[in-house]
């Protein structure tokens, strides 16, 4: 019955990815959006480490090497709200998302290996921002869309202690953009659109080692490299003339231009490097450190300009999990996974303000829970997080935002077992 129910929700919900708006994140406006950060609920309560940590009943997007420890059939869907509060100078807005982030499916192979496949968002574009700071002439900026990323993941342990992993990705999706212009006193407005298609491949490779010290106590290294690629964009823009009818709808007057345009998206390489230490089942610490080159692009719809640019992005994360005792029969808070974690990040994308350009920087305060179920190793796991993205210095905006993340991880130790008739 548990598995009917599982393959139901994976193409309900799979659907449900594509078609949703996963931000309404200003930023969002730059590039192709904002990216996703590939990291489950449980990671991400913990400050998004994971490239180190080895867990036999929880999926892990950073390292595939991870996939080699599966040993239980694992069904994992996450989403998140997000509350978001935009300041520009003296002035604020308020708004909020609700969006699931992906949705999974990892087994054993064997002893000694695993397999997980999936969905998530890759990137995502939603905003709508107007610019009246000259009173003769107004600006609405709106956008939606965004790129996802369909992978298959693969580990086995190659030696006592070591797993390696490789993953495969295709990404894609569709992104639109729209600009339009209208001045006082003038009758008509003018409006530029773009829309486009993001295609391209992606491959992750991943290694962890694991070594028992001292009463208990392991040790654990890992690091993920994801090789860099190009994503191909094809699509059209449009730019014409209109005026409003009395109930507000659009009119078009005459079409300027429309012309198809293509280009593509250099995705560098970015690698995450981390250790942690632990003993099973009762408490883990670990520290991340991730690395990417600038963001290059050849593309008539995404071009370093005049308004951003990139540059060489970094991630550092640290945080744990405490389990007071895992198989407590008196109390159900014993068995309970609580979960804190810090991140600092520099995006990469610098923003031109009044003066110059000013890099964006993201933080991120975490904590969680892991709440078992009745059912085996199942669990629901919930994680808040306040940060901060962006200054409001040299005229830039920035955000303050309060993250609400739950998943369910629905474990099957009998997946692939046939059933015995008595």
């Amino acid at each position: 019955m548990i598995k009917r129910f599982i393959l139901g929700v994976f193409v309900f919900t799979t659907s449900a990815i594509l078609a949703q708006k996963n931000s309404a994140s200003p930023y969002s406006y730059f590039g192709i959006g904002e990216n996703f950060e590939g990291v489950t609920v449980e990671q991400a309560s913990m400050g998004g480490i994971g490239v180190a940590m080895k867990d036999y009943h929880h999926l892990n997007f950073t390292n595939p090497a991870s996939n080699a420890d599966l040993r239980a059939a694992t069904y994992a869907i996450g989403g998140s709200l997000t509350f978001l509060t935009v300041k520009e100078q003296n002035v604020s807005q308020t708004g909020n998302s609700t969006s699931l982030r992906y949705i999974s499916l990892g087994f054993p192979v064997g002893k000694k290996a695993g397999l997980s496949v999936g969905l998530q968002p890759f990137s995502s574009v939603g905003y709508s921002l107007l610019d009246s700071d000259n009173s003769d002439d107004i600006t609405f900026y709106t956008g939606e869309g965004g790129a996802n990323k369909l992978y298959a993941s693969f580990g086995i342990y190659a030696y006592k202690g070591l797993s390696v992993g490789a993953e495969a990705s295709f990404i894609f999706g569709s992104i639109d953009n729209s600009i339009l212009n209208q001045r006082t006193n003038v009758a008509l407005a003018t409006k530029h659109e773009e829309s486009f298609n993001v295609r391209g491949g992606q491959f992750k490779l991943g290694v962890q080692y694991k070594t028992e010290l001292k009463n208990k106590l392991k040790f654990y290294t890992g690091a993920s490299l994801t090789l860099a690629t190009d994503l191909s964009s094809k699509g059209s823009e449009r730019m014409y003339s209109l005026s409003f009818s009395g109930a507000g709808q659009e009119i078009l007057r005459d079409e300027l231009f429309n012309r198809s345009l293509e280009g593509n998206i250099s995705v560098p390489l970015k690698s995450v490097y981390g250790f942690g230490l632990g003993k099973e089942n009762k408490w883990y610490i670990g520290v991340n450190q991730q690395f990417q080159s600038a963001l290059k692009t050849n593309n008539a719809f995404i071009s370093n300009g005049a308004s951003h640019k990139y540059d060489d992005s970094s991630k550092f994360a640290i945080g744990g999990y405490y389990i007071p005792k895992i198989n407590s029969i008196s109390s159900y808070w014993d068995r309970v996974t609580y979960r804190a974690g810090l991140r600092f990040e520099d995006t990469g994308l610098l923003v031109k303000g009044t003066n110059n350009f000013t890099l964006v920087k993201d933080f991120g305060i975490n904590v969680g829970l892991g709440l078992p179920l009745p059912r085996q190793l199942s669990n629901v796991n919930v994680g808040f997080e306040y940060g901060q993205r962006g200054t409001t210095k040299n005229n830039l905006i920035k955000e303050n935002y309060f993250n609400i993340r739950l998943s369910l991880s629905l474990n099957d130790l009998k997946w692939f077992q046939k059933r015995r008739i008595d």
